[in-house]
C-alpha cells in the first residue's frame, strides 16, 4: 500500500516537472502570449512619452524586442528611436517570453507609468539578462524609466 502511494507521488510529482519544464512557444508571427489582443490601434514605442497622461499611458504600443530575460522570460525590452530601452512586464507575472524573441516587432496592449527602479531591482534584471559581474558593479544608482505592464503580446 505505502509503495503505491508513493509510485502516485513520484508520478505527480515527475509530471509536474515536464509540465513546468516547457518552454514558452517560440515566437512567431501571429503568436500571442497572455490575453489575446491585436495589433490595431498601436502607438509607435518612440511616441509613448508624447501620450502620457499624468506619467502614464494606457493602450497599444508596437516596437521591436532588444532583450529578454534569459532566466524564464519573465521580462523583455523594447527599443526607442533614442536608444532608450522600455522595460516591459506581464501583468500578474502570468505567462512568460521565449527566449528567441528578442529582434522580432510586437505589439503589446496594457499601461506604462513612469517609476524608479532600485539599484538592487536593475542588479537583478542584469544579471537575469545574462550581464557579467563586472557590469552588474557598475549599477551603483536607481533609475526612473518608463515600465509596460503588459495584459497581452501578438508578434507582427
Amino acid at each position: 500500500m505505502i509503495m503505491k502511494h508513493l509510485f502516485i507521488l513520484a508520478i505527480c510529482f515527475l509530471t509536474g516537472l515536464a509540465i513546468y519544464a516547457q518552454e514558452p512557444v517560440p515566437a512567431a508571427k501571429g503568436i500571442t502570449y497572455g490575453a489575446t489582443i491585436t495589433p490595431d490601434s498601436a502607438i509607435s514605442v518612440n511616441d509613448i512619452s508624447s501620450k502620457l497622461e499624468n506619467n502614464a499611458y494606457t493602450g497599444k504600443v508596437q516596437g521591436k524586442v532588444v532583450e529578454v530575460c534569459q532566466e524564464k522570460g519573465c521580462w523583455m525590452k523594447v527599443e526607442k528611436a533614442d536608444g532608450e530601452k522600455m522595460m516591459v512586464k506581464f501583468k500578474d507575472y502570468a505567462y512568460f517570453m521565449p527566449k528567441n524573441i528578442v529582434g522580432q516587432e510586437v505589439v503589446l496592449d496594457g499601461e506604462a507609468k513612469i517609476k524608479e527602479t532600485s539599484v538592487k531591482q536593475l542588479k537583478h534584471y542584469a544579471k537575469d539578462a545574462g550581464k557579467s559581474d563586472e557590469e552588474i558593479a557598475k549599477i551603483k544608482e536607481p533609475k526612473k524609466e518608463l515600465i509596460f505592464v503588459a495584459k497581452g503580446v501578438v508578434v507582427l
